[in-house]
């Protein structure tokens, strides 16, 4: 299966330090969402990114199709609570992961 970096961009970037009571519910929601899916293998890693310019989510994902990932962040509950969050979506053609076999698309590969 082919592998995304789903990006979660919260309403604002200082969100991870002055989320409000309501919106820390929220989060924890959408941690326990995600954590199911990590659970099921469809999510390899998943974790809040403190970047300078402002934070965000990260989940790699290890899934069939975009249409699949994309299918999933819409039944995330910071989606669904349209409090202004949103997702990039990013695909990642060839990934190595530690004590696994590189993967890389077929059409990649040169006789």
């Amino acid at each position: 299966m082919p592998y995304f970096l789903c990006r979660l961009l919260p309403p604002r970037p200082s969100f991870i330090a002055d989320m409000s009571g309501e919106e820390r519910a929220l989060m924890g929601a959408h941690a326990r969402y995600w954590g199911d899916h990590l659970a099921s293998g469809e999510v390899v890693a998943l974790g809040p990114v403190a970047d300078p310019k402002g934070s965000w989510g990260l989940a790699l994902m290890d899934i069939e199709s975009e249409a699949a990932a994309r299918a999933l962040q819409a039944e995330d509950p910071v989606i669904a609570s349209d409090k202004g969050f949103s997702y990039e979506v990013l695909a990642m053609p060839m990934l190595a992961l530690r004590g696994a076999q590189f993967r890389q698309p077929v059409s990649s590969v040169t006789p």
